[in-house]
């Protein structure tokens, strides 16, 4: 009976040893698959989230951004258009800057993502706004995008920046050619993305682009409305040849994520049609400039990108195939093609730092 009752405890010995051996096992296996979930989710990290958001208040407004890359790096200032968040410039081309050595810095437009929001402005509906433009009435908007531009201005003193590469897409292209001529001493160059100078004249937005666009001024949508809302305007403006709907599906609910503000969109709509015909200030830009538009633009037909390079003294035009008014992947690959040979020409043109004279 000893003996029996030693090889039943040496039984129940090896089965509890054999049930830890096995409970580690199973542990230490959890731990490698999750540790290689972990590595394969960091390698597919947006680059706007290894970065962190900073705010600054310029003219009692906070304005939020966000600095990239290497601090020694020429800055660039990327501006983002109607009712556009930073994210809008997407993970190819804000990354291909970084690449190149440039400092980037992005920032949310005032009443647009996390910046601050003018809750007590009024919004009339895109429609009332578009019917008394037409018949003559300019808007008078809660802010202008002089007001913009001189947010954008504050970011950069806010980084104690001197002098940047300014950057501009859509309304940011609007937003960027005032700060320009306004304040031409901060200013290394100018690009100006699928923009207009607001002459008279130039081709309309097509009717389903405006239509689209107007949609994103929509309030009491619920999350799952406002994605498809999203997308649906994404492929209305966007490139023909390039829309993807999972990467529009997947740029609409990060930018949900951060915040979406209805009446912002109004409120820079009335700004840009308050701004009219920029042509005379367009001609006093004296900084190097390039000018880059899609010829498929639904929303600003490239004759618009065509005008504002020829209305801007010795500016350079650059027409992108198959590209319409958004910067997906494949569209960012072709405006980083025009855009870095222009800045690093700017690089190797500018005069070398004069060196101290030695004294005896």
């Amino acid at each position: 009976m000893t003996g029996c009752k030693a090889a039943e405890k040496m039984k129940a010995r090896s089965l509890r040893q054999g049930e830890a051996f096995c409970w580690k096992a199973l542990c230490a296996m959890w731990l490698i698959l999750f540790c290689a979930q972990a590595n394969s989710l960091a390698d597919e990290q947006s680059t706007f989230d290894r970065y962190p958001i900073h705010f600054t208040t310029v003219n009692d407004t906070a304005i939020a951004f966000q600095d990239m890359g290497p601090r020694d790096g020429e800055p660039v200032l990327l501006i983002m258009g109607l009712g556009a968040q930073m994210l809008h410039w997407g993970d190819t081309l804000v990354q291909g800057l970084i690449d190149s050595g440039y400092r980037v810095v992005l920032l949310d437009n005032r009443d647009t993502g996390l910046s601050q929001k003018f809750y007590r402005l009024s919004a009339p509906p895109v429609w009332w706004t578009l019917v008394r433009n037409k018949v003559g009435f300019t808007p008078e908007p809660a802010y202008t995008l002089a007001d913009m531009a001189g947010d954008a201005v504050g970011v950069l003193d806010a980084l104690d920046i001197e002098r940047a590469h300014i950057v501009g897409a859509s309304m940011g292209g609007m937003i960027s050619q005032i700060l320009t001529a306004q304040y031409s001493d901060r200013v290394l160059s100018l690009t100006s993305i699928m923009s207009s100078s607001g002459a008279p004249g130039l081709p309309e937005s097509e009717p389903e682009a405006i239509s689209a666009l107007a949609s994103g001024a929509d309030t009491g949508l619920s999350r799952a409305e406002e994605l498809r809302n999203r997308v649906a305007i994404a492929r209305a403006i966007g490139s023909p040849e390039f829309f993807s709907e999972a990467h529009a599906s997947q740029l609409a609910g990060r930018v949900l994520n951060r915040g979406s503000y209805a009446p912002g969109v109004v409120r820079q709509f009335q700004a840009i049609l308050a701004s009219g015909d920029r042509s005379e200030l367009l001609a006093g830009i004296a900084v190097p400039t390039l000018v880059i538009h899609g010829e498929q633009d639904p929303l600003l037909p490239v004759d618009h990108g065509k005008d504002t390079a020829q209305k801007i003294p010795q500016a350079r035009f650059v027409p992108i195939v198959g590209m319409g008014h958004a910067l997906e992947p494949a569209v960012s690959e072709r405006v980083l093609a025009a855009l870095l040979p222009f800045l690093k020409a700017l690089r190797r043109e500018a005069p070398a730092p004069s060196l101290p004279v030695a004294t005896q």
